[in-house]
């Protein structure tokens, strides 16, 4: 999907992205900027809950926005928004829509002219890609997290893939980072052999996922999974602390373990 297409006309109860064009006493008139630069109206009753004394606290020339469409009349070609509708969530959703489109549309330029492609072969290429992404943008992150044999079943030239993978580079992908601390004994001579050897046993990387264990001192150590999603990280985690603790009480060891908070990182696995 492309934000920047011509529309004809939105739908009603859709999340747009406009530019504020003109402020009267009675709301506003902007522009769609989804839909060939369409202009709408935001009435004054619909820019906030309660009475209004200055509209320009809520908007103002050239400033873009999030609104919704309450009202369409096709035969007309008029558009009434509302931004008091918008929640949180919707806002901030269509931002990061708005965003991932124009990423993608930079990506897709900076291919063009590396290439020497004219417009009408981007497109091409835009047109398979969207059969199998909702964004241009998320192909190449997917590129960036999985790498370029993603791309196999779409058939593009050596040159294309390559293209894709060397701006795919650029994408900071988040990464979700879980932790626990574990509180390990092992009653033995060979105690910390045992331990160090358990611990070992489950570090590494495997399926786009990272596990690390630090020594925070005896008897905790903290246990790091870092992965591209919440529900991958907990589930490796959660086999790794299930392993570690199997294999700690078959020696006639002690185990224990707190989860500590996760938190979003960038760093690479």
């Amino acid at each position: 999907m492309s934000i920047s297409e011509t529309k004809k006309l939105p739908e009603l109860g859709e999340i747009v992205i406009v530019t504020v064009k003109e402020v009267t006493g009675h709301g506003a008139y902007v522009t769609l900027d989804e839909y060939d630069n369409l202009t709408a109206f935001l009435h004054i009753s619909e820019i906030a809950t309660g009475w209004i004394r200055n509209i320009e606290r809520y908007v103002k020339i050239k400033q873009k926005t999030v609104l919704k469409v309450i009202r369409v009349n096709q035969a007309r070609s008029e558009v009434d928004l509302s931004l008091k509708q918008v929640t949180g969530e919707e806002k901030k959703s269509k931002i990061i829509e708005v965003k991932k489109d124009e990423k993608g549309s930079a990506f897709m330029d900076i291919i063009k002219t590396k290439l020497e492609y004219d417009q009408k072969t981007i497109e091409e290429i835009e047109n398979k890609l969207s059969q199998k992404y909702d964004f241009i943008y998320d192909a190449f992150e997917a590129v960036a997290i999985k790498g370029p044999e993603i791309l196999s079943s779409f058939e593009f030239k050596p040159e294309i893939i390559e293209a894709i993978e060397h701006e795919s580079k650029k994408i900071q992908i988040p990464f979700i980072e879980v932790r626990a601390v574990l509180e390990i004994m092992v009653k033995k001579g060979n105690g910390i052999d045992v331990i160090r050897n358990v611990l070992t046993s489950v570090e590494g990387t495997k399926n786009n996922s990272k596990i690390d264990i630090t020594y925070v001192g005896a008897p905790k150590y903290r246990i790091t999974v870092t992965a591209e999603n919440f529900k991958i990280a907990e589930k490796v985690l959660n086999q790794a602390i299930e392993k570690i603790k199997n294999n700690i009480e078959k020696n006639s060891g002690s185990f224990k373990f707190s989860r500590e908070e996760s938190k979003k990182t960038h760093h690479n696995i």
